[in-house]
């Protein structure tokens, strides 16, 4: 463009012809021509293609293969090193891998262009929100722990509601919709979904759905329409917003990779998150998030009196061993219930058991099959018919891998055996336990502790120290009536001891 403009001007103000400005600027003649005829240079020719002799018969097998890829695992589809492999293993053809690498590199860019084309969407507020499940890796209590994210995003604002669970179940799912509405303070017309278990049971032809019992109860309580994609990798441009959040939010908040203490602490770090991204501005907008979603939410549906009761509830039988089977795990009960009918209440993270509509047990919510939890004071009572049972119990076991049973339990167990035996230090170590009830772990094991010290071995010892040192003193009564304040107590005398003195001497 520039050695035009050089060659226009020379023309213009030297009056040079073709010859001389072809010899100034070093071009041929027909160069001068075109720049005397215009400013634009003409685009250049496309060049010829050269006849390939070598890779030319395979080059409709190659795209083939190509175009088949489309459909396999993205994991599992052709390089170019295996392309130039299997030619040379089924047709005995060597071709150059870098020749292969250059047709590839080109019929995969040709190929990316038929791709399905799109519609831009326009969504009115509170009309529309999508809901996606992620995943993410975090450090929980200093373990390695892969979490799972849901994420409810409003599609008029861009706001999003995350929250992470240990299990993705149906329990989390419907508690997390609670939370998300709560969060955004109403509820939309439609939230759009992929066909996950957690919702439909079956699909029909079509957009019909056969959806879960419990999904539906949900529905109904908050009164909003259900939208499903379509089956497979078509349904995730359908909802692409949310598909998109997922990414965007585990890069911008869950790098580097977290660390924490519980997932309660990781929920609070998302929802810090969460508030710090109502200031952020998406590309194309011209209002933060924040203020699209101020704008929102007065057009959001009112939320229930109250909220949806996630959990879920089913009657079971207590067996033998003082456990109840929930979700194809074990989970202990005090042994006082065994043979009993109770109620199991299953939440997302916890599983409550119910007798007479008072929680007699509850426990994390275990993840996998056929797992066993159980506590040690669930069994202490049969315990203390069965010493010979603690040492090898899982319920003790359990409770030292938790970090919950103090070293200071062992040390006094293995003194009170070398003095008793085993048997009768099995027996102690129950009453000391049952002691735990009444003061509480902390203050029990500071008793045994001192009682160690004290060289005191016995649980009847550790007794005393505990309910002595934990008497509370008298609290002063307040607000009395004058009348009451005015009566008193009478001083302390020793004159009836002293009589029993004399009595006794004579």
């Amino acid at each position: 463009m520039e050695q035009f403009e050089r060659i226009r001007r020379d023309r213009k103000l030297e009056g040079l012809s073709i010859r001389a400005l072809a010899t100034r600027h070093g071009v041929h003649r027909r160069a001068v021509r075109q720049a005397l005829d215009s400013a634009t240079p003409p685009p250049k020719r496309a060049p010829r293609s050269r006849p390939a002799p070598t890779i030319g018969p395979f080059k409709a097998i190659i795209d083939r293969w190509l175009i088949d890829d489309q459909d396999a695992p993205p994991k599992q589809r052709h390089t170019a090193r295996r392309i130039a492999q299997r030619i040379d293993d089924e047709f005995g053809v060597a071709i150059p891998e870098r020749t292969v690498r250059h047709h590839v590199h080109k019929r995969r860019r040709e190929l990316a262009l038929k791709t399905e084309g799109f519609v831009p969407q326009s969504h009115p507020p509170g009309a529309e929100a999508q809901v996606d499940w992620g995943e993410a890796d975090v450090f929980l209590a200093g373990a390695q722990t892969r979490v799972h994210l849901f994420l409810m995003r409003a599609s008029h604002s861009g706001a999003t509601f995350v929250r992470a669970y240990e299990h993705e179940t149906q329990q989390a799912f419907l508690e997390a919709h609670a939370l998300a509405f709560e969060h955004f303070g109403g509820v939309f017309a439609e939230v759009k979904y992929d066909n996950l278990k957690a919702a439909v049971t079956r699909i029909l032809r079509g957009r019909r759905r056969i959806e879960s019992d419990r999904f539906t109860a949900m529905r109904s309580h908050y009164l909003f329409d259900s939208n499903f994609t379509s089956p497979g990798k078509r349904g995730a441009h359908e909802k692409g917003g949310v598909e998109g959040e997922v990414g965007r939010f585990r890069r911008r908040h869950l790098v580097p990779v977290p660390s924490c203490e519980s997932i309660d602490a990781l929920n609070q770090m998302l929802a810090d998150a969460t508030e710090a991204d109502l200031a952020r501005t998406i590309t194309g907008r011209r209002a933060s998030v924040g203020a699209l979603l101020a704008n929102e939410r007065p057009r959001l549906a009112p939320l229930p009196r109250v909220p949806f009761d996630a959990g879920e509830h089913s009657r079971v039988r207590v067996n033998q061993k003082a456990l109840v089977t929930v979700r194809q795990n074990y989970y202990s009960v005090p042994a006082g219930l065994i043979g009993t009918l109770v109620d199991a209440r299953i939440h997302a993270d916890r599983i409550e058991i119910l007798r007479a509509g008072a929680v007699v047990a509850a426990h994390p919510r275990a993840g996998g099959r056929y797992q066993t939890t159980a506590k040690l004071d669930h069994y202490l009572e049969l315990l203390r018919r069965k010493p010979g049972a603690f040492a090898g119990s899982l319920a003790l076991a359990q409770e030292r891998g938790r970090g919950q049973w103090p070293a200071c339990f062992d040390e006094l167990w293995g003194l009170i055996a070398q003095r008793y035996g085993r048997s009768a230090a099995a027996a102690q170590m129950v009453d000391v336990l049952l002691l735990v009830r009444e003061q509480g772990i902390d203050h029990v094991a500071a008793a045994v502790s001192s009682c160690i010290g004290a060289g005191a071995f016995e649980a009847a010892a550790v007794s005393l120290l505990a309910r002595r040192t934990g008497c509370r003193e008298a609290i002063p009564l307040q607000d009395l009536d004058a009348r009451l304040a005015s009566v008193g107590s009478p001083p302390p005398t020793l004159d009836h001891y002293n009589e029993l003195l004399a009595a006794g001497a004579r």
